[in-house]
């Protein structure tokens, strides 16, 4: 069927409903959906949205938008089963995820299918049978996050939320031609969800288009306090504009040659952006993966529903009932020797990231047939974990990226892992390369990701407002040391038509930015820096520049670099180039060294 694309910029609510609420009672591709809010309530809740703001705009960064949510996600008055008929309860309030994109003008149109408590990347393990992939109905949709995945490949919702302890919220982005994040642990909560491993899971954000899912993410991020298992993450600086990306080695594709073919476009399109490609083993990684399932991780999920699994056999599915009942088989002995190993390999492994920016890595090594998911159940589910089971054991963020198609059709993609906090980062790279190849629909459309980089997370400290007009700005030899103080670009701006740009005298170049009744507008950048490191970047600056206030074209202002006039002897005026780095570039021996 054709995949839709409602408009996420629809001022009219009620027909953006109406549409999701309508297509997502078809049942032509499968029990996609496991619960509907009734279509008169949501069509009043649109209507409600509509008169309340009817220019929301920033005020609600989510206004009028549908969203699914997984069957393990509560949402206040629809049943919650995790998969399960009989473990059926109904929530009275939502998890607080849910009521935070509720409460930014986003609406649930209700719950979607999943693997049975969250055990599994296939999406077939479920009494509703499994949903065929929309691109090829032979194939797997992936999961557990199953549903989620499908109805905003389908064009039904414009994101939905599903949960990510192993991959299954990135796997089912990968099969459905989606972006998916899959957050740092704690980032946002977890309360209100059925849990799978409780100290690895996180909620993820499966949409069509990176801007979609980040503004999701700048609304879900948030820091429950009543959640035991959040965390208040200090966001890592975004990389610079010659990443270096880690490769996994040896890939493996279990014989999936168009697959390996696919990967090995996405690595060339990357050296296109300029990346430098780091050969990283793959040896102690998939140690860490193979803990999940093969160690004493698996009494994490008997320990979260293992009491009702055993007292309802039948009720469950064979082969979920088979893997959370093998926890028996491990004592608690083994679960401190595998967190010490878990430990060992995580210190093996710290020094990739001082030496790649990310890991660059097929999100999954192939895609199966739904007849080759029934003829061996486990394994064909173990082979897809090969990328994915290792990243919330050794705390990692990720985001998966759709990276067109293979030969036969079906959706590929890649993901971008690097350590907690480095969400923003992660998506910043993500709109790189979604900028220059943008996500293809199957009708060979191109759905284009918005000029802007996604937009930093929120944070709750204070912050100082830096105008830099020389070796700071992007690209230039010092940029580093903003980075370093977890600095964010704001934007490019121009001073007050009041000031002269000078090339000091000396041995290392460096402007030097003067304020006089004589002058011109001076490009420079506008960089936001937190107020711990801000006392520690000034700390640095040599003699003759000094902190002091800019005024910039607009009026206001701010902190910026200014220069003692006694150093103007022997400075070359440079005031007609514009700004510092037009300078450089027409002076072959700085730009060599910027």
């Amino acid at each position: 069927m054709p995949l839709a694309a409602p408009d996420p910029a629809h001022t009219n609510v009620r027909a953006a409903i109406r549409s999701a609420s309508e297509q997502a009672r078809t049942t032509e591709h499968g029990p996609v959906w496991l619960a509907l809010r009734e279509h008169a309530d949501l069509m009043d809740r649109a209507q409600r949205l509509e008169l309340a703001a009817p220019d929301a705009g920033a005020a609600l960064p989510l206004y009028g938008l549908p969203f699914a949510v997984k069957d393990n996600i509560d949402v206040a008055g629809l049943p919650t089963t995790a998969g399960c008929p009989a473990f059926t309860y109904v929530p009275r309030d939502s998890a607080p995820v849910v009521e935070r994109l509720e409460h930014a003008g986003a609406i649930c149109i209700g719950k979607t299918h999943m693997d049975q408590f969250a055990t599994g990347l296939v999406g077939t393990r479920s009494p509703r049978g499994p949903i065929p992939n929309p691109f090829n109905a032979d194939y797997v949709c992936g999961g557990s996050s199953s549903g989620s995945a499908v109805a905003v490949a389908l064009g039904h919702v414009a994101f939905a939320l599903g949960t990510d302890t192993a991959g299954s919220g990135r796997v089912p982005a990968a099969f459905n031609n989606l972006v998916g994040v899959k957050p740092s642990r704690g980032l946002i909560s977890t309360r209100g969800v059925v849990p799978a491993c409780r100290s690895l899971d996180c909620v993820a954000i499966l949409a069509r288009d990176l801007a979609t899912a980040w503004k999701a993410m700048r609304v879900a991020a948030w820091h429950d306090s009543e959640d035991a298992f959040a965390r208040a993450l200090r966001q890592r600086p975004v990389v610079g504009p010659l990443p270096r990306l880690g490769l996994l080695s040896p890939l493996e594709f279990f014989g999936d040659a168009l697959a390996q073919a696919q990967f090995a476009d996405v690595i060339e399109q990357w050296r296109e952006l300029g990346a430098e490609m780091v050969e990283v083993p793959l040896a102690s990684f998939k140690e860490v993966a193979e803990l999940l399932y093969e160690g004493p991780w698996i009494a994490e999920r008997d320990a979260a529903v293992g009491p009702f699994l055993h007292t309802h056999r039948d009720d469950c599915d064979p082969t979920v009932y088979a893997i959370i009942s093998g926890a028996a088989r491990f004592s608690a002995s083994d679960a401190f020797r595998a967190g010490y190993r878990l430990r060992e390999l995580a210190a093996q492994l710290a020094p990739t990231w001082r030496s790649v920016d990310a890991l660059l890595a097929p999100t999954a090594p192939t895609i199966p047939t739904l007849a080759a998911v029934a003829r061996e159940p486990i394994a064909a589910n173990a082979r897809l974990g090969l990328y994915v089971n290792f990243v919330n054991l050794l705390d990692l963020a990720a985001i998966a990226v759709p990276a067109g198609f293979r030969r036969d059709g079906l959706p590929a993609g890649f993901t971008l892992i690097a350590p907690a906090g480095s969400d923003h980062a992660l998506a910043e790279l993500a709109h790189r390369y979604l900028v220059r190849y943008p996500r293809r629909a199957r009708a060979g459309a191109t759905i284009e990701e918005a000029g802007s980089p996604p937009q930093p997370l929120p944070d709750d400290r204070d912050w100082v407002r830096l105008a830099v007009a020389g070796a700071h700005m992007r690209g230039m030899a010092l940029n580093h040391e903003l980075l370093a103080e977890e600095a964010r670009f704001v934007g490019a701006t121009r001073t007050a038509p009041r000031y002269r740009l000078h090339a000091l005298a000396g041995p290392i170049p460096k402007p030097g930015l003067v304020r006089g009744a004589d002058g011109a507008s001076i490009g420079l950048e506008l960089w936001d820096v937190p107020d711990d490191g801000f006392g520690r970047f000034v700390a640095k600056i040599p003699p003759p520049l000094a902190m002091g206030n800019v005024e910039l074209e607009t009026g206001a202002w701010v902190k910026g670099f200014v220069c003692e006039p006694i150093a103007l002897g022997g400075a070359t005026d440079i005031t007609s180039y514009g700004d510092w780095p037009n300078y450089v570039a027409h002076c072959p021996d700085l730009a060599a060294g910027k």
